[in-house]
């Protein structure tokens, strides 16, 4: 790995990334209340940093989204599964009485989440700091030793996690020495796949995805549709108890549902951007209908009174007003056909 210089304004461009990727994944959903939003400094080193790191290691290898969205799923089962442990935890949350457990994992919560952490938590704010900052979307915005310092805040920010939430939440609790071990090497498998060999495939064999053109009001409208629908269908909210009202078995109808959402989603993006009149604004309609679905369904599911209700609602429209100024900063048309763009990156 080759350790080039940092960019100007790759320090600005990394310290805005850190800072909106909680914004996006906790805050926006309305964990926490803006009443509590102090709390927000003990999710801020390891989802910034996290965030940040994914990317540098990406770009340094030249890759695009997929092995973003990779990176994002380990980093999902890092928080989840091995700082918090709530992949595994009978009781915190719980979510253990959401849908029946596999291989000692609360498997509705770990189909909610590892995808969300994915794309919330990873893509969505690479996306948006791409489009802040269009110069740099190409580079690593830190050199060798922003790297390592980088990794180290996110170590540090998973223990800091560790010995404050997930003792205070889940105390005594202690995932199986088989379940750290299985997340350890998922986590492994998919940084190898992500960095290794997505990197030499896609070197080696071009795309032959067939193209569908597509307004960008229309995938931003979709946007909204598969934020708010997946998480709908995966997290129990207006007094459920399971997932989308179910009860018993039926759990399998709105999980096999959500799975079936994840894929047409990627089918149809991947589809939209190979069409060649995929441009910067159709990326941020797209992402920007994400955000609002899933902070339409933060009002919904977890502000709990009328003033975190309200909160929220205006927390959201203020997200679309700053979504909108950035829309005014893109060129209008212009097609984005680097390998590193949007378009590309998905093939």
């Amino acid at each position: 790995m080759n350790a080039p210089d940092r960019p100007k304004g790759g320090r600005r461009a990394a310290l805005t990334l850190a800072v909106i990727t909680p914004v996006i994944a906790e805050l926006l959903l309305g964990n926490p209340p803006l009443s509590k939003i102090w709390l927000m400094l003990l999710w801020i080193p390891i989802y910034g940093a996290g965030t940040v790191l994914i990317r540098e290691l990406v770009r340094r290898r030249g890759g695009g989204w997929p092995p973003i969205l990779l990176l994002g799923l380990a980093y999902g089962i890092v928080e989840e599964g091995l700082v918090l442990q709530a992949l595994s935890s009978p009781t915190m949350y719980g979510v253990a009485g959401w849908a029946p457990r596999f291989l000692g994992l609360n498997s509705a919560y770990t189909e909610l989440n590892l995808p969300y952490h994915a794309v919330f938590s990873v893509a969505l704010p690479i996306l948006l700091a791409d489009l802040i900052f269009p110069s740099l979307r190409d580079r690593p915005y830190l050199k060798r030793t922003g790297l390592v310092v980088a990794g180290v805040v996110f170590v540090l920010g998973g223990l800091l996690l560790r010995v404050t939430v997930a003792t205070s939440i889940d105390p005594g609790y202690q995932a199986p020495v088989a379940v750290l071990a299985g997340c350890v090497v998922a986590v492994a498998l998919l940084a190898f796949v992500a960095l290794r060999v997505l990197h030499k495939a896609s070197a080696a064999s071009p795309s032959t995805v067939r193209g569908a053109r597509v307004g960008a009001w229309v995938a931003g409208g979709f946007g909204v549709l598969a934020g708010f629908g997946y998480l709908a269908l995966l997290y129990p909210f207006g007094g459920a108890s399971q997932p989308a009202f179910t009860h018993g078995a039926w759990v399998a109808v709105p999980m096999l549902g959500a799975a079936a959402l994840a894929v047409l989603t990627g089918w149809l993006v991947r589809r939209w951007t190979a069409s060649g009149e995929w441009t910067d604004r159709h990326s941020l309609c797209l992402a920007g209908g994400a955000l609002v679905g899933h902070t339409a369904f933060g009002v919904v599911s977890n502000a709990v009174t009328l003033a975190d209700k309200l909160e929220l609602s205006a927390l959201g429209l203020l997200t679309v007003v700053l979504l909108a100024l950035l829309g005014r900063r893109l060129k209008p048309t212009g097609r984005r056909k680097g390998p590193r763009t949007f378009r590309a990156g998905m093939m």
